[in-house]
């Protein structure tokens, strides 16, 4: 997965998550430690601030806004920004329903374009759709 996506992703579980009565503080601490790294990316740039924040309560009407704030920014570069993310879906993923909130917000950025070098793992997902007959 794309870096920006990855991060988007995570912070659409993460908000997910932290809103459940079930989440643990773990996953809370993650997604709050996400945002903080961003903030400071975002320091002096209050559209970018204001679309971080929209984003939390809105994902699907700020998703390409916060992809092209995130993209100005560098934070696909910012290793600590990337290992907050990653940190993050892993502590979703441990939580009761977590991946299906991965898999959930994942598929608002699945047609984003990937590049870049490196690894990621993302193992049951599916995709599926009527034909006009069913």
């Amino acid at each position: 997965m794309e870096p920006i996506s990855m991060i988007i992703a995570a912070l659409g579980a993460g908000a997910i998550a932290a809103t459940k009565d079930t989440a643990e503080t773990a996953v809370k601490d993650a997604y709050q430690a996400l945002k903080t790294l961003i903030k400071k990316k975002f320091e002096g740039e209050p559209k970018a601030e204001m679309v971080l924040e929209e984003h939390e309560t809105d994902p699907e009407t700020y998703n390409a806004p916060l992809k092209k704030k995130l993209a100005e920014a560098g934070v696909d570069k910012d290793a600590a920004i990337l290992q907050a993310a990653q940190e993050l879906l892993n502590q979703v993923k441990e939580q009761p329903g977590g991946q299906q909130i991965i898999t959930q917000n994942i598929s608002n950025v699945k047609y984003a374009a990937t590049s870049g070098s490196g690894s990621e793992s993302i193992s049951g997902i599916t995709e599926q759709s009527l034909s006009k007959d069913e």
